[in-house]
This record gives structure tokens, C-alpha cells and sequence, in this order.
């Protein structure tokens, strides 16, 4: 890892950057934006990015930066997931027309309101991981294992009791079991069906589930 320098939080003069690595990587090859055809690799997406940056701004992710080029190779993208979150959530889905988008949160949303996390763990915020993502020209060098380590650091480091990650491929869902997070739910995509009994995501593999996964803090 000396080749790399990791930023935490990642500064304001730099989220351009950050979206311009998620536009050349992760919203092209994430496993249900990809099933669904969401974007082309190198394509600006609004709602992909104002999440994004909506993560951005509180102030709790993390970025891996080539130290030769200066290039975002990676990054960790999390926020914070109060009470009621979901619910507004789901009121601003409503509203919106990119339907392949609406499709992918609602699942989520669904399925975190059904867990009911706060609940569960009696905890009034929750450490969000929402996006992981390495540049295609450096995976394989374990920077996503690296990177989600650091940001759990960053969660204990702001007193969270819960991290929470919506891990919809195997990769990142290798690198969270790998780091001692735990399986809470899984839905596996051949039983996610529409009205008409056809499977809604069929992600290329070795995709084959999406998994809700936590892991307690200290």
C-alpha cells in the first residue's frame, strides 16, 4: 500500500474527481446498475450523483490516491443512516422518472425498512458503507479490502456502534466477510421476480445475491 496515499474525509475541492472515478467505474459496473443497463461506463448519471454526493457531504468517506499520479484510484463512500431516512427516501423515489434507478433503491429501501436496523440494535444512527469502488486498472491489489478497513476506522473514530453495507455483488461482499462483517439478510436475485414471474436483476456473474451485512464496533 506505499504507493498509495488513502484521504479521510475526502475534501470538498475533490468530489469532482471522486464522481468522474464513479462515472469511469462503479456506476457502469455495479451489479444491478449493470443487469439494468442504468448508465455506460464514462456517462454522467443525476440521481447516481447526488447520492453520491449527498454521502460526500457527511464528511465520512475515504479515497485512495496514486501517490505517482495523484489519480482517485479508489473509494469508500459512506454516510450517516438516521431514523426516518428510508421513509424520506422513498418520498423523493416517488417523484423521480428514471425508472431503472427507482427499481434498483426501492429494493433497497424495501428491504432496509424491513430489517428495521435501529430497532434490532438499539442504535439512533448507523455507519452506512454505500458505495465501494476500485479503478479498473487497479484491482487485484487489495485496495478494497484496505479501504473498507480504513473506514471502519473512521466509523469508530465518530463513536458509531453499527456499520451497515448493502452489498450487491461478490466482490465487495468477499472483502466485508473477509474483514469480519456478519450476514444479516440475503436475497438472492433468481427469487427477485416482477408481476409476471420474471426475474427483474440478472447480473452477470459471479454475482448472485444481494447481501445486507453489518459489523459491530466497540
Amino acid at each position: 500500500m506505499e504507493d498509495f496515499e488513502f484521504i479521510s474525509p475526502i475534501p470538498e475541492e475533490r468530489y469532482n474527481e471522486v464522481i468522474v472515478h464513479l462515472r469511469n467505474n462503479f456506476f457502469a459496473d455495479e451489479p444491478l446498475n449493470k443487469s439494468l443497463g442504468l448508465c455506460e461506463p464514462g456517462e454522467p448519471h443525476a440521481e447516481l450523483e447526488a447520492h453520491s454526493l449527498n454521502t460526500l457531504h457527511d464528511q465520512l468517506s475515504v479515497m485512495a490516491v496514486d501517490k505517482e499520479t495523484d489519480q482517485v484510484v479508489a473509494v469508500s463512500l459512506n454516510g450517516i443512516q438516521f431514523p426516518g431516512d428510508i421513509k424520506r427516501e422513498k418520498d423523493k423515489l416517488a417523484k423521480m422518472t428514471d425508472e431503472k434507478f427507482k427499481q434498483i433503491f426501492t429494493l433497497l429501501n424495501n428491504l432496509n425498512e424491513s430489517l428495521d436496523l435501529f430497532t434490532k440494535y438499539d442504535v439512533d444512527k448507523i455507519f452506512d458503507a454505500r458505495i465501494l469502488s476500485v479503478d479498473s486498472g487497479y484491482r487485484g491489489k487489495g485496495l478494497g479490502k484496505e479501504i473498507i478497513r480504513r473506514a471502519e476506522e473512521v466509523a469508530s473514530e465518530n463513536n458509531f456502534q453499527i456499520m451497515k453495507g448493502d452489498a450487491t455483488g461478490a466482490f465487495s461482499q468477499k472483502i466485508l466477510l473477509s474483514l469480519g462483517w456478519k450476514l444479516i439478510h440475503e436475497l438472492k436475485y433468481v427469487d427477485h421476480l416482477d408481476e409476471n414471474g420474471e426475474q427483474i436483476f440478472k447480473p452477470p456473474p459471479p454475482h448472485q445475491s444481494l447481501k445486507i451485512m453489518i459489523k459491530k464496533l466497540n
